[in-house]
């Protein structure tokens, strides 16, 4: 195994496996996922494994993510089969190790648990969503609110870190919905929470419904109030508000997502799933079926990529970075990619501090409460202004 031994924006020190399978496609998603094709499993776990081993000898990592999809959709056995190869090509270093596994509630039983447990999972994400069963069948979820404190106690009893994920502005949906869901989350004590505003992302059946009218999204105003509350309301519990979806409580950020936000260099394995190694991204094919055929086939299972030049990646980091509570640190962002920030981008930071959207200490620029709910709007004035 060879340390590392370049820095962590061109060296991976993290790894991204996905597994598609789940057992509905849900209404909103356009991930890779694969539903009603449970007799490509076996095959499919073939293809990672040849796909890991492309790596030539095991590597170190920091953190490994396993998302879908479902993993939790596959049997124990096949759990692990999975995770052995894992761990088999991706070797966990530091003391800080982070292993993090995603569910969905009606998927996860103390059984798999504490199979996740036995490779080393110290961490679960759970996809709850919502605790209310309207906004559930809004969003085509098959769990209903009583799956959800059976996984959770599942996670509890085997697994230290429990995330749980939840979507507002579903259709339907008002402010007191979102109160609610946020306070039944947090009943549970999680150590992290997620909450993404939902989108309407396009050829979804979603978004088809939308297009038809036969839904009605929630309005921007109300969704506006919606994540200032989770802002609020969590921060009243003790959690920080460390990336504009990511609230954890003290110690217990995602490192993984961490990496993806800093703009490092991480590995990608499976059907869907991206890589940046080298500087180079690449992407590979979204169809279950091709994937595993072209992997057993010894052919490459990426579909697209892209090395992008110098300038072009610095552009990048100020937008992944931006994202974060924790900015863009000027010396850090010189180190990684060369440029002074303040030549690239310095008249619009200067102009959207002056309107109250960004906070400019001299070492490190931030959003502002008011600038993270207008973040993608910041992200493109700076590029725009550039």
């Amino acid at each position: 195994m060879r340390p590392f031994t370049r820095p962590a924006w061109l060296e991976p020190r993290t790894a991204y496996v996905h597994v598609p399978f789940c057992g509905h496609h849900c209404g909103y998603c356009d991930f890779a996922v694969t539903a009603g094709q449970d007799h490509l499993i076996e095959l499919y776990l073939d293809a990672v494994e040849v796909e890991l081993s492309g790596l030539g000898t095991p590597r170190p990592v920091e953190s490994l993510f396993i998302g879908g999809g479902t993993p939790t959709y596959l049997s124990p056995d096949q759990l692990r089969r999975l995770l052995a190869a894992v761990r088999r090509w991706l070797i966990p270093t530091g003391s800080a190790f982070e292993f993090s596994v995603e569910s969905t509630p009606e998927s996860l039983d103390s059984e798999k648990a504490s199979v996740l447990a036995g490779y080393g999972v110290n961490r679960v994400s759970i996809g709850v969503q919502s605790f209310r069963p309207g906004l559930l069948e809004a969003l085509d979820r098959r769990h209903g609110p009583g799956h959800i404190p059976r996984a959770v106690d599942a996670v509890r009893r085997h697994v230290p870190v429990l995330s749980l994920d939840l979507i507002f502005a579903a259709p339907g949906a008002t402010l007191a919905d979102w109160a609610a869901d946020l306070a039944a989350a947090l009943a549970f004590a999680p150590d992290h929470l997620s909450t993404y505003g939902l989108t309407y992302e396009t050829g979804t059946p979603l978004w088809k419904q939308r297009r038809r009218g036969e839904v009605v999204p929630v309005g921007e105003g109300t969704e506006l109030e919606m994540f200032e509350h989770a802002m609020d309301a969590l921060a009243a519990a003790g959690f920080e508000h460390y990336e504009i979806s990511n609230f954890a409580k003290p110690g217990r950020r995602c490192r993984h997502n961490e990496r993806y936000w800093a703009n490092e260099a991480y590995y990608g394995f499976g059907v869907g799933a991206a890589r940046y190694v080298d500087g180079r991204r690449e992407v590979n094919v979204r169809d279950t079926k091709l994937y595993v055929k072209r992997v057993l086939a010894g052919e490459a299972p990426a579909f697209q990529g892209e090395e992008l030049g110098p300038r072009e990646r610095a552009f990048e980091t100020v937008a992944v970075q931006l994202r974060r509570a924790d900015g863009i640190a000027r010396g850090r962002f010189r180190e990684q990619t060369g440029f002074v920030l303040d030549e690239l981008v310095g008249g619009p930071v200067r102009d959207l501090a002056g309107h109250g959207l960004l906070a400019d200490d001299g070492d490190t620029v931030r959003l502002t409460r008011r600038g993270k709910c207008l973040a993608d709007g910041v992200v493109e004035a700076l590029m725009k202004g550039a």
